[in-house]
């Protein structure tokens, strides 16, 4: 028995030791390629405040790097352990073959989904904090996978859609973005004076330290674009940082109301009129 037991552990303890310096050297190379992509995160920028091009383009690329590796990394480890404990591979290997082309033959809507997948990623069409509208969905993209990408409209709900769905994307903050405000006023205002008030808050929007560094340029103002049954629309425009569109027109909302209040420039509102008439005598 106890020859028995000796030669057992003969022929296997360097086979466990073996497994066990395989299993350490997957660990390590995990925690290395972990560290390399956390370095990949963690691109210097000037601004804390704001995530630039550069960190979305970081952001994106980590996370399929990190199912990448984590995915072929155990793999690799899966059939280094497999040939120590004496399992032929070979077998494993061709039948791996032909299940991988009849599961290509019966999912080709999923390898449509990872092929489309992956030319978004690699033409850079989307990142992670990009505002999209996409497959009939609009909202920030929380991530880009080879199969699905992951949308957040401004509600809360989640949009999960396959890459294959998305034939057109539609990229509100791609390098810059713009903050465009049609103003409504009384058709009894001047409205040379009118335009004199927006340019003086697109001034002091452009001095503002806080404000200013999200503007790219100086305001424009076309003038009158256009008359409703109450109002002529005057419009302002100006370019602004990726993402910061919104936020600077909801500020250009709140400072032409102020303006105009303390200029009494009247804005429409819907209202009726009554006439009376006194009736006539027969």
């Amino acid at each position: 028995m106890l020859d028995k037991l000796t030669t057992w552990a003969v022929a296997h303890v360097p086979n466990a030791i073996r497994i066990v310096l395989i299993l350490l050297l997957a660990w390590l190379v995990l925690r290395g390629l972990r560290a390399l992509i956390q370095r990949l995160e963690r691109t210097a920028d000037d601004d804390p405040t704001r995530v630039s091009e550069r960190e979305k383009r970081a952001q994106t690329l980590s996370r399929i790097l990190r199912q990448a590796s984590f995915v072929l990394v155990w793999s690799v480890t899966l059939m280094l352990v497999l040939g120590e404990v004496g399992v032929d591979l070979k077998p494993i290997l061709a039948g791996a073959g032909i299940l991988g082309l009849a599961v290509g033959f019966g999912a080709q809507t999923l390898v449509k989904d990872v092929i489309t997948g992956f030319f978004i990623l690699l033409e850079n069409q989307i990142r992670v904090g990009d505002l999209i509208t996409a497959a009939g969905s609009t909202g920030e993209v929380e991530a880009v996978n080879l199969r699905t990408t992951v949308l957040r409209d401004p509600e809360g709900r989640t949009h999960i859609i396959p890459n294959s769905a998305i034939t057109v994307v539609t990229n509100a903050t791609r390098d810059w973005s713009r903050a465009l405000l049609d103003i409504g006023v009384d058709y009894g205002q001047d409205t040379d004076r009118c335009l004199d008030v927006m340019r003086q808050v697109g001034d002091e929007m452009e001095r503002d330290p806080v404000w200013g560094k999200r503007l790219l340029g100086r305001f424009e103002y076309p003038g009158v674009q256009g008359f409703t049954d109450s109002a002529a629309v005057l419009r302002m425009v100006v370019k602004t940082l990726p993402q910061e569109g919104q936020a600077v027109q909801r500020e250009m909302r709140r400072r032409i109301k102020k303006a105009f209040e303390a200029e009494n420039i009247e804005m429409p509102f819907p209202h009726m009129k009554l006439v009376r008439q006194a009736a006539k005598k027969p």
